[in-house]
């Protein structure tokens, strides 16, 4: 977990080391997400967000938020990342958000992302310590506290409108963000992506997902979220999301996705970024 002063803009830092695998790559498929920053120790990885065709990730890799699953193969080799709320993304980015909707980009390369990529200079150099490069990479996002952001009091408001269950409708993510429809559109547009109403159909769905990858013995039925009308309905949202019927993800290994869920279950409370409560500033 981020230090206390990271928190407000941070969900997890995470490592994955992945050993040996034989022939060819470990392949997964993730489900939506808020903004990640990713580096590899030069190991390959491809990945492609959608129906995109697989590409090379470059090894300062910046996604923005996502509202389609990504699949990805990685061969042995150590990664990190940086999962980045929504006021992390408007604090250390500052492009707009739905510019990087649904695609990944070389953060070194893009001038939006350069000051943010930089913290992963010299991230595995030297023997492996995970400690240390946890504490290398929170050093480095201090050092751009000092950024100022215009509306970080609205944009934690929607934050917490969004991974309130009891939100269900735009008329009410307006009340409890006590905007007019227009300006939360335009809000969330710019620092989270998506529009009111696809950010709140993402969170319903990944509520249910969540449900079921934490315990897949039950079935889709028993997993789904009170947002709901029946099972019709959200299959069309999984095919929306993932690109795929459920019964068809449900036959898929998840080597790495499943692994990460329990990990980050057990660290932060929630097994899915896009429903990490977020910390309020000091």
């Amino acid at each position: 977990m981020p230090e206390a002063d990271l928190a407000p803009y941070v969900t997890t830092l995470y490592h994955m080391e992945v050993g040996q695998i034989g022939e060819g790559f470990l392949a997964d498929w993730l489900h939506p997400e808020w903004g990640n920053l990713r580096f590899r120790d030069g190991s390959p990885v491809e990945a492609a967000v959608g129906d995109a065709p697989l590409a090379a990730v470059p090894q300062a890799v910046m996604t923005g938020p996502t509202s389609v699953c990504t699949r990805f193969r990685v061969r042995p080799g150590r990664f990190w990342g940086v999962g980045l709320l929504p006021l992390g993304w408007a604090h250390f980015c500052g492009g707009d958000a739905s510019d990087y909707r649904d695609r990944f980009c070389d953060a070194r390369a893009d001038e939006a992302c350069a000051a943010i990529a930089a913290i992963g200079d010299g991230l595995f150099d030297g023997v492996v310590d995970v400690v240390r490069e946890a504490e290398h990479l929170q050093a480095g996002l201090r050092r751009l506290l000092d950024r100022q952001v215009s509306g970080e009091d609205r944009i934690a408001k929607v934050t917490a409108a969004l991974v309130d269950p009891a939100v269900s409708s735009v008329a009410e993510f307006a009340d409890h963000t006590a905007m007019s429809p227009r300006t939360l559109e335009r809000l969330c547009r710019r620092v989270f992506g998506f529009p009111p109403k696809l950010l709140l159909r993402r969170q319903r769905f990944l509520r249910s997902l969540a449900r079921y990858m934490m315990d897949p013995s039950m079935s889709w039925l028993g997993t789904l979220d009170s947002g709901y009308h029946d099972q019709a309905h959200f299959v069309r949202d999984f095919h929306r999301f993932m690109t795929m019927s459920p019964s068809t993800y449900a036959k898929l290994e998840h080597p790495i996705l499943m692994a990460a869920m329990r990990g980050r279950m057990e660290a932060a409370g929630q097994a899915m970024q896009v429903l990490h409560q977020p910390a309020a500033k000091a």
